[in-house]
């Protein structure tokens, strides 16, 4: 597998979000994806990756702290947030400030 996301030269900023997800987690992929859908025609969305063995690992990219927060409050993503106890066990959110990025 390879990683194809181009992200402009930094800086700009990464959403990770992890999570340990329910068994039973009826609704969480249709809302999932409607998300990622929602997310990529916001202003100042950059893109998004995703993994998930056990814990799942999701990162959205962003130009801006503004960009994030209005992401945030998107009336339609807050009732899907409204949801997480139905899909999650736990999760975590944290917000970096991307300085530097190499690979290849």
């Amino acid at each position: 597998m390879r990683l194809t996301l181009a992200t402009p030269t930094p800086p700009y900023y990464a959403v990770i979000f992890t999570s340990l997800r329910h068994e039973d987690d009826d609704g969480y992929a249709e809302t999932a994806a409607r998300m990622l859908e929602l997310a990529s025609e916001q202003s100042g969305f950059l893109g998004f990756e995703s993994a998930r063995d056990e814990i799942g690992i999701s990162v959205s990219y962003w130009d801006s702290m503004e960009s994030i927060k209005a992401w945030k409050a998107h009336v339609e993503h807050r009732l899907a947030q409204a949801q997480a106890q139905k899909w999650y066990s736990s999760f975590r959110v944290r917000i970096c400030r991307v300085e530097r990025e190499y690979g290849f």
